[in-house]
């Protein structure tokens, strides 16, 4: 059976804030939490890395590749939510710009989308569209897929069956890495985690 190592990026000076879209490089504090994670991945048998286009996935996956000598695939699909004009903006400066509507959306959610973004149910359909279709990539060698937190929450409620508090919980952390077995989606579990 082959494996999918799903990692989140590196950090970037965006953190805190609502970083879907935008298109921040990792920060220096990134760029050694990579150097930790090829560690933690010596002696993983990856065949090829998948990354979403935005940079702070894409440099992150880069150095996976690089490390691996294997090939690094862009994915757009693999994006983060779009937050609309909510992008680089912290939740307190959210409040300040529009406190009812902030309000709403902590009642509503996920039902209600960000001004001018993406709904969640539309991310969703979009990334479990993806993780299937790369899932189908994996019968031959195990693949990684960089991308961001957000994608990594979808991907364990639906295809691990954690819970939305667990999964956030779990996804806080810059180059967490989720092992997944895959044999027939979405009845497989994640299997091991590296914070």
């Amino acid at each position: 059976m082959s494996e999918i190592f799903f990692i989140r990026h590196a950090e970037t000076d965006m953190a805190g804030t609502f970083c879907g879209h935008s298109d921040p490089d990792l920060n220096e504090r990134g760029q050694s939490q990579v150097c930790a994670l090829i560690d933690r991945l010596r002696g993983e048998d990856i065949g090829a890395v998948y990354t979403s286009d935005l940079r702070r996935a894409h440099t992150t996956a880069r150095a996976i590749s690089k490390s691996s000598a294997v090939n690094c695939i862009v994915r757009p699909a693999l994006r983060e939510i779009n937050f609309g004009r909510w992008e680089g903006l912290a939740w307190n400066e959210i409040e300040q710009q529009d406190d009812e509507y902030a309000r709403r959306w902590i009642v509503e959610h996920p039902n209600l989308t960000p001004p001018g973004g993406e709904s969640i149910l539309d991310f969703e359909q979009r990334v479990l569209n993806e993780v299937e279709f790369l899932s189908a990539q994996t019968k031959t060698y195990n693949i990684a897929i960089v991308t961001h937190a957000g994608v990594l929450r979808t991907v364990l409620c639906a295809f691990g069956g954690w819970s939305t508090k667990d999964a956030w919980k779990q996804t806080k952390s810059y180059c967490s890495v989720f092992r997944y077995t895959v044999a027939a989606l979405p009845s497989n579990q994640f299997v091991e985690v590296f914070p």
